[in-house]
């Protein structure tokens, strides 16, 4: 039913596309794309090293407060750069 994609229909979509969305907008579009593509990326191998470092036996002896980590939206971009401050414990009432 469908066939594989060729030049003509590519190109029959992306000037759908630019009519769609406009020139303009594209760049501010595929950059805002790049920006939450590497703040996902962070979070995640945040959680990965999180996973990793934490043992499962039991709470702590001697709590400390967590470390403060700088999210940065991108490279040189310390507009967007924000602390962040991650609970432990969420059951507090």
């Amino acid at each position: 039913m469908f066939g594989r994609l060729g030049a003509p229909e590519i190109i029959l979509i992306l000037v759908v596309i630019i009519l769609l969305f406009g020139a303009k907008k594209l760049p501010d579009m595929a950059r805002s794309l790049g920006k939450s593509a590497r703040i996902l990326k962070s979070e995640a191998k945040a959680m990965k090293e999180e996973g990793k470092s934490s043992a499962p036996a039991g709470p702590p002896n001697d709590e400390q407060p967590p470390a403060q980590r700088t999210i940065q939206a991108a490279p040189g971009d310390v507009t967007s750069a924000r602390p962040v401050n991650e609970p432990t414990d969420t059951t507090q009432r």
